[in-house]
């Protein structure tokens, strides 16, 4: 059957001789031509036509060039659109005379309005005779094709001896059973498609391949012979394809390989399918063994088909089946109750909503009552001013280790995987020893001997500015499954409730309040409600907050003012993202710029979502605070920032502006990944580094999906801590100068239990949140502070005043009870130790209480030599006898031009200058009309250390 072509608007032409030409020259002396004439380019690498075409709107259009080549040789050129690369070496074959005109086609996108098309040549003979472009812009969506020379080659190159292919060439299998090519297609929706593979076979033989669609539904297809290998002909197949990325494999399945293969297109030819099947019904708990469980339901239905059936557990896939009612999952834990889902899937790869959970306990291990041998000798092998390292030798069990017990003065403190023979113990007191034992248990519970016992103790050191955890104290108690968390100007949080949709207010000494409800928010049974929250970077003259949540119709993006008591004027500014009881995502990210608003979104328990641009499920998305779609986003149109995601719930930005992101991975690998415009982060079939992961973003970090489950993620000082629920564990990793993270640290493993949210307040420490949200209890999770001590390395690093100690009141004259004036205020002098490699300093000056007015002042660039600031800093933005210093304060005038003092009216209030080391001479992105958040958010994303000296004021005026 013929492939129809895709839909065009009518070409318009641009002749040659009409654009503009670098090194070539208008000629007409062979016949053939249409116009004026046409460009011959000279015979050198960089000699180029440029053409200025106007597109009706931003998409996909189809470039033909006629040429005339009257050589034997190839002149390939590179096709560049507007500046950039759109067809590397575009092959320009003989077309054995100078009068022999033919035409090249290749399918680029353009922007609405006027586009430069610039073929330059890349060889020393230059490029062909070129008569004219033709430009078609696509007027609907266009065929799905893809060259075989832009698929994946196995046992086969990328040719271009034998005319008439399109694109830059073809692909010659090698002469051997199971060379392949594997193409990628992209479908908008389920359903029937005629897959068309173009091709040539000179020989007489037939050369069968067998066809595969993401590595299932095997057909093999006939190649006969075309009498040439300049004939292309075509063969057809029908499949089901499901929306979004498709990996259709074509190998071979005789000794004489497959033909050349020049293209595959595939073309919707039955209605989509679209409908999900229905929830399996009546799930229900058989029976188990001490490492299995077995289940069965009833049929889910279908418009076409249920094709088989995925066994979940706590939103993790454990194990699938074709289409039969019942399943043994195995590989678990003894004597440990889990929860578990069943979800039907078609042909199509659209999957249910999930069925009824039900829980299912695993019996207890057969007796064993051998105990793990006792772990080799326990040794010290470093320490912070907050943390000690520890080593031991591995023990062993007649069944396996499946963890160690680390005890401290007696108690038990932490624990670690079976598999580890280290461990980092946190939150600890500078200087205090510690008697320190390990011992190993099994699976059935078997307690080995304790180790021998050593002293630790924790003392100075390390890094300058590397942000250690110290003491632990509980924040709040009381809550239920703390998913959200984001700082007011005045250093409280508000607090999403995932479970019950209420937003919270927490301050720092624990008071808790409920601001408000967050309206029409439902839950999952599993992990939907209310989710991220972000506060506004603008909070003090726009008091806006936004919330992601679950709603009847899936998840969606709200914002609501906060007038200090409750939360009003609930308003959507996105919603229609696909929820399922799992995979839901939520976080949510002011950019460093505060200009846009980036939000994760869960593949809604359904992979196809993940490579289907068409939704944004399964996506990182990117829109302005109003909602709507920034102009520069990478897919037109379009929220999505980046894709192939199954489950993001981290989010943060590192000192260089770029975005970071922690994701739930399904039963194999966890990860943490560098996220980049446009990019395609493989789930699925990608795992991590695991299955199909060619053309896809490789992560960061991956774990173990047993040793992590990633939620909440934050950057200080360039190291990112990542919170884990299945891992009970905070994991620290620094960003090195190439991007990648190392030095990876564990901390407080089996301490707090679940762990969701981490989240670095105002004054550089963490706040983190419990999340115990498989047991059914209300009300049962913690609101925990971790203070974060920054290593001195070679002297701590620490800001001081004459004026005035560490938490005492600031005197007078540096308060506008200096004058009876707020504003224009004598600064106090300052002192600080150099932080290594810090090439400026900044020192933000704020008020921890009052809202509308938190924060005061700020100087920044402060020259990297500069160890001190004198009292009374001079008016103006560029600080007066200060290098390159520059100021901003709150007021207006010259009030914002000079150190603006405490004014807080008589109440005592708390205020904090916090120095930050910077890892550039010239903070970016501020100018003398930034706000002061802005100048804070652009100071904090160059910051490579912080300290903090407090005070305290009751000034008035």
């Amino acid at each position: 059957m013929s492939v129809p072509e895709p839909a065009l608007a009518a070409p318009v032409r641009y002749e040659a001789e009409n654009a503009t030409i670098s090194q070539g020259v208008v000629e007409s002396n062979h016949a053939g031509f249409s116009g004026a004439g046409f460009v011959n380019v000279d015979n050198v690498a960089g000699s180029s036509v440029e053409f200025t075409v106007t597109a009706s709107k931003a998409g996909q259009a189809k470039l033909v060039f006629r040429y005339a080549n009257g050589t034997a040789d190839n002149r390939p050129v590179d096709v560049s659109v507007n500046g950039g690369l759109a067809v590397d070496d575009r092959a320009f074959a003989g077309t054995g005379a100078w009068t022999t005109w033919v035409s090249a086609e290749n399918t680029v996108n353009l922007n609405a309005g006027s586009n430069k098309i610039k073929l330059t040549s890349t060889g020393a003979t230059g490029g062909p005779n070129l008569d004219y472009l033709e430009v078609e812009e696509a007027a609907s969506v266009p065929a799905l094709e893809q060259e075989a020379e832009d698929a994946t080659i196995s046992q086969g190159v990328v040719e271009s001896n034998w005319a008439g292919f399109s694109g830059r060439g073809f692909v010659n299998y090698d002469n051997v059973i199971g060379s392949s090519v594997e193409y990628v297609i992209n479908a908008e929706s389920g359903g029937e498609h005629d897959l068309t593979f173009r091709y040539a076979n000179g020989t007489t033989t037939d050369r069968p391949v067998s066809v595969t669609v993401d590595g299932a539904a095997a057909q093999t297809v006939s190649f006969p012979g075309t009498g040439a290998w300049t004939t292309w002909q075509t063969r057809t197949l029908k499949v089901v394809l499901h929306a979004g990325a498709n990996r259709i494999k074509a190998t071979a399945t005789t000794a004489n390989g497959g033909p050349n293969a020049d293209k595959l297109t595939a073309v919707l030819v039955g209605p989509p399918d679209n409908e999900a099947p229905t929830p399996p019904r009546n799930l229900q708990f058989v029976g188990s063994t001490h490492n299995s469980v077995s289940l069965k339901w009833e049929a889910a239905t279908d418009n076409v088909g249920v094709t088989g059936y995925d066994v979940y557990q706590h939103g993790q896939l454990v194990t699938s089946v074709g289409n039969v009612l019942e399943a043994t999952a195995t590989g678990l834990r003894a004597d440990t109750e889990y929860d578990w889902t069943v979800f039907a899937k078609d042909r199509a790869g659209n999957v249910s909503q999930a069925s009824n959970n039900v829980p299912g306990r695993t019996k207890p291990a057969p007796v064993d009552n051998q105990a793990p041998t006792t772990p080799g000798t326990l040794r010290s092998t470093g320490a912070t001013s907050t943390s000690v390292a520890i080593a031991w030798g591995a023990s062993s069990d007649n069944v396996g280790v499946t963890g160690y017990e680390i005890h401290f003065d007696g108690a038990l403190k932490q624990t670690a995987d079976g598999s580890a023979t280290s461990a980092t113990v946190a939150g600890l007191v500078t200087g205090q020893t510690y008697a320190v034992k390990v011992r190993a248990k099994d699976a059935a519970g078997n307690l080995s001997a304790f180790s021998n016992e050593i002293s630790v103790k924790p003392a100075a050191g390390g890094g300058t500015g590397v942000p250690n955890p110290g003491a632990v104290k509980q924040i709040a108690g009381g809550v239920d499954v703390a998913w959200g968390l984001a700082f007011l100007p005045d250093g409280s949080a508000l607090v999403t409730e995932r479970e019950t949709f209420n937003v919270l207010r927490v301050t720092e000494a624990g008071a808790k309040t409920v601001i408000g409800k967050v309206p029409g928010a439902m839950g999952t049974s599993g992990e939907g409600g209310a989710l991220g929250i972000e506060v506004s970077p603008n909070f003090a003259s726009d008091r806006f907050v936004y919330v992601y949540h679950t709603y009847s119709g899936g998840n969606r993006l709200v914002r609501a003012q906060f007038d200090g008591a409750a939360l009003t004027g609930w308003t959507t500014l996105l919603d229609g993202v696909p929820k399922s009881r799992y995979h839901n995502g939520g976080r949510l990210r002011f950019s460093p710029d505060g200009r846009y608003l980036f939000i994760s979104t869960g593949d809604a328990q359904n992979g196809n979502n993940a490579q289907n641009l068409n939704t944004n499920a399964g996506k990182i998305l990117r829109v302005h605070p109003d909602g709507s779609i920034p102009s520069d986003n990478p897919f037109p149109g379009k929220a999505i920032w980046s894709y192939g995601h199954r489950n993001v719930q981290g989010l943060d930005f590192d000192s260089k502006g770029r975005l970071w992101a922690s994701e739930f991975g399904n039963s194999q690998q966890d990860e943490v990944n560098l996220i980049t415009k446009g990019g395609n982060y493989g789930w699925e079939p990608c795992e991590g580094t695991i299955g199909n992961c060619a053309g896809t973003v490789a992560p960061k970090k991956t774990w173990s999906t047993s040793q992590a489950s990633p939620s909440g993620l934050t950057i200080i000082n360039d190291h990112v801590f990542v919170a884990t629920t299945v891992g009970q564990r905070i994991y620290r990793m620094r960003i090195d100068a190439s991007g990648n993270l190392v030095d990876q640290q564990i901390y407080f493993q089996g301490t707090y239990s679940r762990l969701r949210t981490v989240e670095v307040d105002q004054e550089g420490d963490i706040w983190l949140t419990t999340t115990t949200d498989k047991d059914g209890s209300a009300g049962n999770d913690r609101i925990l502070h971790i203070d974060i001590v920054y290593e001195g390395g070679g002297g701590a690093f620490k800001l001081t005043s004459p004026a005035f100690a560490d938490d005492a009141m600031i005197p007078a004259k540096h308060t506008c009870a200096g004058d009876g004036v707020a504003g224009q205020d004598p600064s106090p002098a300052f002192a600080w130790v150099k932080s290594a490699g810090a090439q400026a300093y900044a020192i933000v000056f704020a008020d921890r209480v009052n809202n509308g007015n938190k924060l005061h002042w700020a100087i920044w660039d402060i020259p990297g030599a500069t160890r001190s600031l004198p009292e009374n800093l001079g008016s103006g933005f560029a600080v007066p006898g200060q290098g390159s210093a520059k100021q901003k304060a709150m007021g207006s005038g010259a009030n914002a031009l000079k150190y603006f003092g405490p004014c807080p009216g008589g109440s005592t209030n708390p205020y904090t200058f916090t120095l930050y080391a910077l890892n550039t001479t010239t903070v970016p992105g501020i100018t003398s009309g930034s706000s002061m958040a802005q100048i804070e958010t652009a100071i904090k994303n160059a910051s490579t250390a912080s300290t903090v000296l407090r005070g305290r004021s009751n000034a008035r005026t």
